[in-house]
């Protein structure tokens, strides 16, 4: 049995595409990837991830900390952002060349994504999607059902390992499609297509933007803390203020015996 790990957002698209090669008889390993900005809950209960996988009729899947590739790339992003500080097509890149590399230690022939050609202006137009697939180094193994036959055959396609008669052509922004295919798989609970990373929401991508120029201190901690209550930021602080008793908490949490706080009523006060 041929086997693919497919790179999981948890998102319908990513699931409709998990169905379709498996719907083939191919193994497929989901793929996750978490940095503080998005599927960072997974961290403390890896085993929501898991348990969701396997509700899907998956396998238990594969859980990777991506933080710390994650914020070089951050700093300067050869694709340049999104609408705000989302690297988008350098984020593809990487989880993908990431992902080439698990292949040969899950025993696994090739990579599938959710990718559909036309859906988000920056990372999934054509021309992006054809520099993912070359800078991530997938190139003829990557497959994208959804989109495959308004793409050039792979080599799973090829080699018949995947029968491109039964993958899709879709394109454009309308999820008509998808919604009928998520009917058809009976799959009934999906997140909404734009609730995945916290660097696309106005309030912290706007504050993440400010970080990056004034080259703050960027690690795994500082990350965590970016996400959470308000921040003052000039050329020489960086405060960040709880607003309410649960952000207290978080930042107590994260921060306790690693930077300074004033105080833990509120409004809590961390100096970084």
């Amino acid at each position: 049995m041929k086997k693919a790990l497919l790179l999981f957002s948890g998102g319908l698209d990513s699931i409709l595409a998990g169905k379709i090669i498996q719907e083939q008889g191919i193994e497929v390993i989901p793929v996750t990837y978490i940095t503080p900005f998005f599927k960072w809950k997974y961290s403390e209960q890896p085993e929501l991830f898991h348990q969701r996988c396997q509700s899907l009729g998956f396998e238990k899947g594969i859980l990777v900390n991506l933080t710390e590739d994650f914020l070089k790339i951050l700093h300067k992003p050869r694709y340049g952002f999104g609408c705000l500080a989302n690297p988008c097509v350098a984020c593809k890149i990487l989880m993908l060349s990431k992902t080439k590399q698990l292949l040969k230690e899950h025993n696994a022939d090739f990579i599938v994504t959710g990718e559909v050609v036309g859906q988000r202006p920056k990372s999934q137009n054509k021309r992006a999607m054809e520099i993912i697939r070359k800078e991530s180094g997938v190139e003829d193994i990557l497959v994208r059902p959804l989109s495959a036959k308004i793409l050039p055959p792979t080599v799973p396609e090829k080699l018949a390992w995947v029968d491109r008669n039964k993958l899709y052509g879709f394109q454009g922004r309308s999820r008509k499609l998808q919604f009928f295919l998520a009917r058809k798989y009976e799959i009934k609970e999906f997140p909404t297509p734009a609730g995945g990373c916290l660097l696309t929401q106005p309030e912290i991508g706007t504050r993440m933007l400010t970080i990056l120029k004034g080259n703050k201190p960027l690690n795994e901690l500082t990350a965590k803390l970016a996400v959470l209550g308000r921040h003052f930021i000039d050329a020489n602080h960086w405060i960040v203020l709880g607003r309410n008793d649960v952000e207290n908490r978080k930042i107590f949490k994260i921060a306790n015996g690693k930077l300074p706080l004033f105080t833990l009523t509120e409004p809590a006060l961390l100096l970084l």
